[in-house]
């Protein structure tokens, strides 16, 4: 059984066999949901300015990766695999600014708490984008995605419709991190319970990244 790309002309003659989509469904799902770094962020912003404030961050980690994938999937992605240097030199850069991100967070205190420094606002969209283009993991599950789940007698299209079955599943459960966040908002705001939450975060968002950054 196939299903058939909605919409525009260029679609039409596009199908994904169901258990392709069920296969790319619950790889989005696991991918999206599991904890990583984007995720924690989400969930700092949402228990410390709420999932309103917090939608441009879910927007940007969302659109950013997506737009990754299509990048990898038209050619980008043979230069990250043929030119190593690249690939180490993102690393480096993904270092120096999870670390950088880190800091901030540990050191925030934005529901009132005493000392440190105030995040006035969560991250922008652009900022959120910009992290997904400097996230390895990221980029790893955009070349698995482009590789597994395309069809080369049919590329562009089938690249696409992926791309959209995955930002169904995508958005939905990157929202369930800065909800979950949310949550937690009026726990954290008693005593000094936000810093120890944003420093925990900080030091997640550092561990999260650390597998990745130096492997071999």
């Amino acid at each position: 059984m196939e299903c058939q790309g909605p919409g525009p002309p260029f679609l039409e003659s596009t199908t994904m066999s169901y258990e392709t989509a069920l296969a790319l469904a619950g790889f989005a799902f696991v991918m999206s949901i599991s904890p990583g770094p984007g995720n924690f962020l989400l969930l700092a912003s949402g228990a410390n300015f709420g999932f309103a404030r917090s939608i441009p961050l879910v927007l940007g980690i969302s659109l950013g990766f997506l737009t990754m994938v299509f990048c990898v999937g038209i050619g980008l992605g043979g230069i990250l695999t043929t030119t190593p240097l690249i690939y180490t030199l993102l690393k480096l850069v993904c270092a120096a600014y999870v670390s950088w991100l880190a800091w901030k967070i540990a050191r925030s205190r934005s529901l009132g708490s005493e000392g440190g420094e105030k995040i006035e606002r969560p991250f922008s969209f652009l900022q959120a984008a910009l992290f997904q283009l400097v996230n390895p993991k990221a980029w790893a599950v955009a070349l698995i995605v482009t590789v597994s789940y395309t069809d080369p007698q049919n590329y562009l299209p089938s690249l696409i419709l992926m791309i959209m079955l995955f930002a169904a599943v995508n958005l939905p459960s990157i929202s369930v991190w800065a909800l979950s966040g949310m949550a937690l908002r009026r726990m954290l705001g008693e005593g000094n319970r936000i810093a120890v939450f944003n420093t925990a975060m900080a030091v997640l968002l550092v561990l999260s990244m650390a597998v990745v950054l130096f492997r071999p």
